[in-house]
């Protein structure tokens, strides 16, 4: 299978492209500075495209011939806001086979899930809470997947994990903590099921 991954430079993008290449994936990873990206030990199996999802024309050149588009775009800075809405409206204008993008346990469509204090804590991003909800639901219209984790470790890769959907989240004062190798992995596994089409998930180390 062929994957091309937005945000490829952050830390849960490099997880997805090991773990894709591992799992005998070609991969196109999409960065401002793909230059960054480390040596994967299968650097003949990577095509490294530079771009900046908030070039529209840059964008649409990078994400040209994608069937599966996997996203762990964040929000960088504060005056970065507004990069996972142009993310996702760039994904969804590739009309790719499929999505499969990466959220916030407790924004948008896990909101209710995550509880009252939660909600309250979130509300205080502001312009980055809508930028997160807003891309989710770009993405969730078009028929996409989306994966609410909770706040990410940097932690290995859990050998108990589990990815459910909304209804059998966990309910907690505050979220668990995923590993992003967790979460790459519940990515992976995603776009490995075809017929695991368009909701709301949630990965779990256990």
């Amino acid at each position: 299978m062929h994957l091309t991954i937005l945000g490829a430079s952050g830390a849960t993008g490099q997880q997805l492209i090991q773990q894709a290449l591992d799992r005998g994936h070609t991969v196109t990873a999409v960065a401002r500075n793909p230059d960054s990206l480390p040596a994967t030990g299968h650097d003949d199996q990577l095509s490294r495209v530079r771009a900046d999802v908030r070039d529209t024309d840059a964008l649409g050149r990078a994400l040209k011939d994608a069937t599966t588009i996997i996203s762990a775009l964040g929000i960088p800075s504060r005056d970065q806001v507004g990069v996972l809405t142009a993310g996702a409206r760039g994904a969804v204008a590739a009309a790719p086979e499929r999505i499969i993008w990466m959220g916030a346990f407790g924004t948008g469509a896990s909101a209710d899930a995550a509880g009252a204090l939660t909600r309250t804590l979130l509300r205080a991003m502001g312009a980055e809470l809508t930028d997160k909800v807003t891309a989710d639901t770009t993405i969730l219209d078009a028929g996409g997947v989306v994966f609410h984790c909770g706040p990410l470790s940097a932690g290995p890769l859990s050998e108990h994990r589990r990815t459910v959907d909304l209804s059998q989240a966990p309910h907690r004062l505050f979220p668990a903590r995923v590993s992003r190798a967790t979460v790459a992995a519940a990515m992976l596994d995603a776009a490995e099921t075809p017929d695991l089409r368009g909701g709301t998930y949630v990965p779990l180390d256990r």
